[in-house]
């Protein structure tokens, strides 16, 4: 017997995320590391808990075996309940078919009978990729204040950015009057951020007429949200003013890494009221050697630091040997990077050896970050 909810939250941590190159080549894009002791997942994850929505449906599809194991229970985020908490939801096989998640809606569509088990009046619907802290509550009491059928999350980005994202359109009252898709001429700065509130009934019934259209992609921004727009139903923009980061590029995952960095950092990870939750390792502390000089720089337990690191994030059982330089880059688990070494702008993947007096990295100048993994160094423009 399932206890009714208010609503249910539906994760989708399905995505490959190819733009993050071999990074994501064995794990799927929300348990790759960010800021040294957390995955990208645990931001979504640690929002929903401080928004008091603890039931939590998880969609998982690519390379899903170390995100089911990251996940396990909950417990690390307050989510190993009797009733609620939460579920690893990857496809499986019906009666009828088995299918993989064709897109973003279809994933949902498949899981219908998940939701139903809760009776919930809405759903919220979150992409596991992003960087941000978020109240979803307060999203939550504004569609319900307007008497919404569908609310959007939207951040103003520059105009100069804003044909990147999909733009809506709204009125005076935040009503969504249009949407487009990566539009070459935008009309608005407001940008989706991927997450939706619904009325849980309104749409299992666009999933379903979405689900019999033969030529549907299955996606909420190509499909679903246009036909809501198409048939006037009350949909409104919530536009949230704090931080938040796409982390599907190279770039994009090094410059988020750097934002945590400084005296005043772009996104603090420290405030006590909003926790970031995470299964950590609980390494030992990280020991600092004579030779060692580390300047605005985090550095995560287990480290071991002889050389110079500046400007940068370190994961985890670091290794850094004497007269090792480290400057500009993000460096994940396990990593060593022996005597002599130098490493600038730079990502350095799980478990890579930097070797004796090796050269990785360019100068700033040249508007590239070197992704270093075990087999090659490649290099993404800015």
């Amino acid at each position: 017997m399932f206890t009714k909810k208010e609503c249910v939250v539906m994760l989708l941590a399905g995505g490959r995320g190819s733009r993050l190159l071999s990074l994501t080549e064995k794990i799927a894009k929300p348990v790759v590391s960010f800021g040294g002791k957390y995955n990208i997942i645990d931001f979504a994850m640690s929002n929903c808990v401080n928004s008091a929505m603890y039931t939590v449906g998880v969609l998982t599809q690519y390379q899903p075996l170390i995100l089911n194991e990251y996940i396990g229970n909950g417990q690390p985020w307050d989510l190993d309940r009797i009733n609620g908490g939460v579920t690893v939801l990857p496809p499986y096989q019906r009666s009828e078919s088995a299918d993989w998640y064709s897109g973003t809606a279809n994933a949902i569509y498949q899981n219908m009978e998940f939701i139903n088990r809760y009776d919930p009046d809405y759903v919220v619907v979150l992409s596991g990729d992003h960087i941000y802290k978020m109240d979803y509550s307060k999203m939550l009491d504004f569609h319900k204040e307007n008497n919404s059928d569908c609310t959007i999350a939207v951040i103003d980005v520059p105009i100069e950015e804003a044909s990147r994202f999909g733009i809506m359109n709204t009125d005076e009252f935040d009503r969504i009057t249009a949407f487009e898709e990566k539009p070459k001429h935008p009309k608005s700065t407001k940008a989706s951020m991927g997450i939706y509130i619904f009325n849980k009934d309104l749409l299992e019934n666009y999933l379903e007429e979405d689900d019999r259209d033969e030529n549907s992609d299955n996606d909420f921004g190509k499909n679903v949200i246009p036909k809501m727009l198409s048939d006037k139903r009350r949909m409104f923009a919530y536009t949230f003013k704090g931080y938040w980061k796409d982390v599907g590029t190279i770039p994009s995952l090094w410059q988020a890494n750097m934002d945590l960095l400084g005296e005043r950092p772009r996104f603090d990870l420290s405030d006590p009221a909003w926790k970031i939750l995470s299964r950590s390792d609980g390494a030992a502390p990280h020991f600092v050697g004579d030779c060692a000089k580390i300047s605005n720089s985090l550095v995560t337990e287990g480290c071991t630091i002889n050389g110079l690191v500046e400007n940068s994030v370190l994961s985890s059982n670091v290794t850094i040997e004497k007269g090792a330089i480290v400057k500009d880059s993000v460096i994940m688990t396990g990593v060593t990077i022996e005597e002599g070494a130098v490493i600038k702008y730079a990502i350095v993947d799980k478990n890579t050896v930097i070797k004796r007096d090796d050269i990785v990295g360019k100068e700033k100048e040249s508007h590239e970050i070197a992704l270093v993994t075990q087999k090659d160094i490649q290099y993404v423009k800015m």
